[in-house]
């Protein structure tokens, strides 16, 4: 079964090596993979994860991403798409206070959270919040900004306490610089990092491209193979590029109208017989364990990128 994966692949992906490298067209090429993919292969067999990886691409592809973390035609707001988050247990120290460390990316919060309880059981204690030490870089600008929030509360167990960024940022470090009371032992707390929603704008060229491509990540979650080929077909018209027609013996050019080309060149000969050998090995790959068949996958989705 994994050799007719192959060969469907190869089959869509065949006749586009000489079409150009836009993104419609890029797109549309990937849709058509997906589409065959999930005609020939059964749930168990579809290669979920490297489709949703050609899928994610395709949406970052759409949305315009510049290489200072925006975007063309998407836009970060402030609604909570994850957090990083870490607990840490505080001590009193005679000399310093404990330093609590987290990083994140796309962050616009920072919230602390003193937890009611430790162990499970035993009660947590109060503790003391210093300030908040901010380094952060913008989304849109490459320059690294450094804030201090002055706190300077006892927090209590089971308080929360939010602290927002004046931006969001592409890189964010915070620095929590908090103690508790010398006698009754530690505190535990909680620092997490709010990331940002990445929302796809309306007037984008490819909205509703970008909205099948959501499509097809839900359906691949879900191994829906009817509505992933439904949404990978609706992507690829939605762009306007036509599919492959494969030429048929009704369709041949008759004998008598067809032309004498010279012999292609060398060097293409050597590409042919390179791509032969790599075809080969991907195939080989595709029929052994399970990590020589992640590979044979890698290479069969480089090669598909290489080949547009």
């Amino acid at each position: 079964m994994k050799s007719l994966v192959l060969a469907a692949a190869l089959a869509v992906v065949a006749p586009l090596v000489a079409q150009t490298n836009d993104v419609r067209q890029r797109v549309a090429t990937d849709a058509m993979v997906v589409d065959r993919l999930a005609e020939v292969a059964n749930k168990r067999e579809l290669p979920t994860d490297l489709l949703k990886r050609i899928v994610n691409e395709d949406i970052e592809l759409m949305r315009g991403r510049r290489t200072d973390g925006s975007y063309d035609y998407a836009t970060w707001e402030r609604f909570e798409a994850s957090r990083v988050k870490e607990g840490f247990s505080v001590e009193a120290r005679a000399d310093k206070m404990d330093t609590l460390e987290v990083k994140g990316s796309y962050v616009y919060r920072v919230i602390i959270d003193a937890a009611n309880r430790k162990l499970l059981v035993r009660k947590n204690r109060p503790l003391w919040i210093e300030r908040v030490d901010l380094e952060y870089v913008g989304v849109g600008s490459t320059q690294t900004e450094r804030q201090t929030v002055d706190v300077k509360v006892w927090m209590q167990p089971g308080e929360i306490r939010p602290i927002d960024l004046p931006v969001i940022a592409r890189q964010a470090t915070a620095k929590v610089i908090a103690t508790v009371e010398e006698k009754g032992g530690y505190a535990n707390v909680t620092v997490a990092l709010v990331q940002a929603r990445i929302v796809d704008n309306a007037d984008s060229p490819y909205a509703d491209a970008v909205s099948s491509a959501k499509a097809m990540l839900r359906a691949l979650d879900n191994n829906e193979l009817p509505s992933l080929r439904s949404m990978a077909q609706r992507m690829r018209d939605g762009l306007g590029v036509a599919a492959p027609v494969a030429t048929t013996a009704a369709a041949r050019p008759s004998a008598s109208s067809m032309t004498v080309t010279a012999p292609a060149p060398a060097r293409d000969l050597a590409a042919q017989v390179e791509m032969q050998a790599e075809l080969q090995l991907i195939e080989d790959l595709l029929t052994g364990n399970e990590s020589e068949r992640r590979e044979g996958m890698d290479r069969l989705h480089q090669l598909i990128r290489k080949m547009r």
